[in-house]
């Protein structure tokens, strides 16, 4: 059963799944809210990025113009640029066991290219689903993703000391219309 993350809580991955942990896919959901009277309330395109650095904080970035890192262990589904439709809008798989091992975080950002605020945005939520397809954990987004913010700084991954994963919720706005915008704010929680 999947655990629900609240804000700044951190869960053991490699524990949780019982078994091996070989990789997961992070998935990314959102509906745009209606607008006057229910009306014209539009899509809106977020763009789910990930953000892998090592010990020196040395960055390769998976996003809609980049959709696998250089060993391809890491890949983006793809840009849905409009949030419709049911389930996971976006998604970033990450193999673990073909994982850079200098690797220690993996970030996972969502940003609005065009600008629009978040504001415009509900139902949005996170989640990470094993290498069976079994969701370990779920992220829903509440209030973090409410207000006149470009971005939020999603989730941490990061590979412990015991070479276990470990997985903390963060929600915290940011703005910028790229991952790019948000280095300095992803930077200071590493």
């Amino acid at each position: 059963m999947a655990i629900n993350l609240t804000k700044k809580q951190t869960i053991n991955l490699s524990k949780e799944n019982k078994v091996a942990l070989t990789g997961v896919t992070m998935g990314l959901g959102w509906d745009a809210k209606a607008g006057l009277f229910g009306l014209f309330g539009g899509d809106i395109d977020l763009d789910a990025s990930c953000l892998m650095f090592d010990d020196q904080l040395e960055c390769e970035a998976v996003w809609f113009r980049e959709l696998r890192n250089r060993d391809g262990s890491v890949r983006h589904s793809g840009d849905n640029r409009t949030g419709a439709g049911e389930g996971d809008d976006e998604t970033i798989q990450v193999r673990f066991d073909q994982l850079n091992p200098r690797v220690r975080h993996l970030v996972f950002t969502v940003n609005n290219f065009t600008g629009q605020k978040f504001d415009r945005v509900k139902n949005a939520y996170c989640r990470v689903v094993n290498d069976k397809g079994v969701e370990v954990a779920r992220y829903a987004l509440g209030d973090e993703a409410n207000g006149s913010h470009t971005g939020l700084i999603l989730m941490k991954v990061s590979r412990g000391d015991d070479g276990d994963w470990h997985c903390t919720a963060i929600g915290q706005p940011a703005n910028g219309r790229t991952w790019h915008d948000m280095r300095s704010d992803i930077l200071k929680l590493l």
